[in-house]
């Protein structure tokens, strides 16, 4: 019955939840046919769907040759990563390990068998994806090479070095997330599906990641700080309290508000690049690769504004919703419509004694004056008396229905709904 509450309150999901079961989802993720692919391929895209569901469906929907490309750069930085995050491995092993993994890309037999990590597959079958990197194009080697070695090199900066000025917040989401979005812009240039200027702007395709990081470290303050782990910058928390773990304790709850409120307008600051980026995109497939996340994102920062749930638990935005901006993502004059609602949903909850609140309403402004919305996206929200009964009477009718299919639609959402880590 708390999924029919949860519904009431929000008919517009039904629709949507109901529109993307019934294949609206091919219209953003066609599969793939998995017995036209060799053997090296099928087992890299196995891997894929064990290490993200979610995005190797999104991968799959991007053309051509493109598509086994970003494939094949995901792996190698999720084996990167997973040698980061392998607490087993002693730090004069990892160090060298980091900064040497772009060279094994280029050794047959290299694979490393003594992680513990949840995704440690990756590095134990490295002689696969590696082979199926050397069976790409030149051009695609030689991008995935280099960000691999730049990312290599910030990890192991980074590794017993905590984030304390914004400029190292910046420096930190950069060599996690921005070097990403370079590399992903690069590679989509490289395929002739987008102009050269995508991989040559790498200030935007940077922006892209760094908002999408950002996103991911607010959101995630406890959960981070449950495992130990700390990225909000020192140079912003330390103005609101002594410890960053202290934001939890309830007689801190309103400077733990206004501190959030300050990272979350940092963030808002990428969103015109973000926009300019997305407005030089051409291909369809790319479109909705690069688009859907920073939906989700501007979304999300909406849903954790001014909210004390972040330091009290998990904030997330509804499956349906998630849904909705997955379908309505498709095209530039919708993506601006959106930023434009959530934007304006930030601006409306901004407290007039919130030491950021001028700074956030000058992003704010900026990024209207970006994203005037026009035509049907601008009232998508706005539904008629009969409209909500009708819909009302489906969820009543229809709910323990419409849980299988949220189900269902899992694998699809999730990433973009509740994951966090390097994402573009």
């Amino acid at each position: 019955m708390e999924l029919l509450r949860k519904w009431l309150g929000h008919p517009e999901d039904i629709y949507h939840l109901l529109r993307f079961k019934m294949g609206g989802y091919r219209a953003v993720m066609p599969r793939m046919d998995p017995d036209s692919l060799g053997l090296g391929l099928r087992t890299c895209y196995r891997y894929l769907n064990q290490t993200s569901r979610s995005f190797a469906a999104v991968i799959q929907a991007l053309d051509g040759e493109l598509r086994h490309a970003v494939c094949i750069f995901y792996l190698v930085l999720r084996a990167l990563d997973t040698i980061e995050d392998d607490m087993t491995i002693s730090l004069d092993v990892k160090v060298p390990m980091l900064i040497e993994f772009h060279s094994y890309l280029y050794q047959p037999e290299w694979k490393y068998m003594e992680s513990k990590e949840k995704h440690r597959q990756v590095l134990e079958d490295f002689p696969t994806i590696s082979m199926e990197f050397r069976n790409l194009a030149k051009v695609y080697q030689d991008v995935i090479s280099d960000i691999c070695h730049k990312m290599g090199v910030g990890m192991a900066e980074f590794l017993e070095k905590k984030v304390d000025s914004q400029s190292e917040w910046d420096r930190y989401c950069h060599y996690v997330a921005g070097l990403v979005g370079i590399g992903l812009s690069r590679l989509f240039s490289a395929s002739e599906l987008e102009d050269p200027i995508v991989g040559q702007d790498t200030e935007l395709a940077n922006s892209m990641g760094l908002f999408l990081q950002k996103t991911n470290i607010i959101r995630d303050y406890l959960e981070d700080q449950l495992e130990g782990r700390e990225f909000w910058p020192r140079e912003v928390w330390s103005r609101y309290t002594k410890k960053l773990s202290d934001l939890t304790k309830p007689e801190n709850i309103d400077m733990a508000v206004q501190c959030l409120n300050e990272l979350i307008t940092n963030a808002l600051r990428h969103v015109p690049d973000v926009l300019t980026y997305l407005s030089r995109l051409k291909n369809q497939s790319v479109f909705n690769f690069c688009a859907i996340p920073q939906v989700m994102a501007i979304a999300t920062l909406a849903a954790c504004y001014n909210n004390k749930q972040v330091f009290r638990g998990v904030v997330k935005i509804r499956k349906g919703q998630a849904v909705t901006l997955m379908m309505d993502a498709t095209n530039m004059q919708s993506v601006k419509a959106i930023m434009y609602q959530y934007v304006e949903e930030i601006y409306q909850k901004i407290p007039s004694t919130d030491p950021s609140s001028n700074k956030t309403q000058q992003i704010i402004a900026s990024i209207r004056a970006m994203s005037l919305p026009s035509g049907p996206m601008a009232s998508r929200h706005h539904y008629s008396p009969i409209y909500l009964s009708c819909a009302m009477l489906l969820a009543a009718l229809s709910w323990q229905y419409l849980s299988t299919i949220s189900k269902a639609t899992e694998e699809y959402v999730q990433a973009a709904w509740t994951s966090s880590g390097p994402r573009f």
